[in-house]
């Protein structure tokens, strides 16, 4: 099997998460090419993460291993996300049973939603940007940035 360029041992389907109160953005990535695209998003409801939605991507893409973001403050602090991201990272590896991964996403959604408007204003997207389409470009850069980082963890 090929060898993955981001840390050891065979090419792996990986899909990155950015956990929301209101949407759950996901991509996906693979470690050969090394490159995070967004795939998904999903919805929060007052019971939590759409499960059902969530399983569903899982059997469509079976990835070998899961990132979930870590919301941070730029001095690296907690931030008032961060425990509710934890308990979702938790309870996902709990219902996939595929190993999870966190990485930093410090100021992934402002990344993603300035790289969306202008590619809105540049012509190369016509529809307008919604948050759904920032949540998903964010998990993309959240799994993005871990696989530059070689596989590494936040």
């Amino acid at each position: 099997m090929p060898e993955g360029r981001s840390g050891a041992g065979p090419a792996r389907v990986v899909l990155g998460f950015d956990f929301g109160l209101r949407h759950i953005g996901i991509a996906s990535g693979d470690t050969v090419s090394a490159t995070a695209a967004p795939c998904a998003t999903v919805m929060m409801t007052n019971r939590g993460a759409d499960w059902a939605a969530i399983g569903r991507i899982l059997q469509q893409f079976q990835p070998d291993l899961l990132i979930v973001g870590s919301p941070r403050h730029a001095d690296g602090s907690a931030s008032a996300l961060s425990g509710a991201a934890d308990r979702f990272a938790a309870e996902l590896a709990q219902r996939a049973a595929i190993p999870v991964q966190r990485a930093d996403e410090y100021a992934s959604s402002i990344e993603a939603g300035a790289a969306l408007k202008r590619s809105r204003a540049s012509g190369a997207r016509r529809r307008r940007v919604r948050h759904a389409d920032i949540d998903s470009a964010a998990a993309a850069i959240i799994l993005q940035r871990w696989l530059q980082d070689g596989g590494s963890g936040a």
